[in-house]
């Protein structure tokens, strides 16, 4: 089992600015001496995934590219995505990969949020969340900043912290006793 404690070198799969600062911020306190950088690797999924598997498919997918490309002892990666629900309705989800050197993985997930039915519809026609948001708000570049969550939570939640819950999520798999996992 992988000792946190001991991790110097770690990659997010993506270079924005929000993913890379909820990572640091995270690892600050169990790996205090590790670098945290972030590396662009492509997600294996659209721009905008749909639903948990494709959107879990490509935090996983970030979290191992980024491990390989930069030679990282840890490889983090985070996918935000939308879920069309049996009622017509859209609500968001997020899901965060942590891929050890061994191969061990640990998945956490979340930020699941009703979206109103204009962000709905913007998703139908094929635009992404955050440019949805983007053109529903006049502003742009949203989810480099607070993300959907923080405009529609009214500041309440941002995503760096809501990214920050689910990278914990996906870290107990390294943080729980070993045995626990066996």
């Amino acid at each position: 089992m992988l000792d946190l404690s001991r991790v110097r070198h770690v990659a997010v799969g993506s270079a924005n600015p929000v993913k890379v600062a909820a990572a640091r911020a995270v690892l600050a306190r169990i790996a205090p001496d590790a670098v945290v950088s972030g590396v662009e690797v492509p997600s294996g999924v659209p721009d905008q995934p749909w639903g948990d598997d494709e959107t879990r498919r490509g935090a996983r997918t970030r979290a191992a590219g980024a491990r390989e490309r930069a030679g990282a002892e840890l490889g983090v990666g985070f996918e935000g995505g939308v879920v069309a629900e049996a009622d017509g309705s859209v609500r968001s989800c997020a899901w965060a990969a942590v891929v050890g050197p061994d191969g061990a993985e640990g998945i956490g997930g979340s930020l699941a949020m009703p979206l109103p039915a204009a962000v709905a519809r913007r998703l139908r026609a094929g635009e992404e969340l955050g440019h949805a948001i983007d053109g529903l708000t006049g502003e742009s570049g949203t989810k480099h900043r607070g993300g959907a969550v923080a405009v529609l939570t009214a500041g309440l939640v941002d995503r760096q912290r809501a990214y920050e819950v689910i990278l914990s999520y996906a870290l107990a798999r390294f943080l729980a006793p070993a045995d626990w996992h066996a």
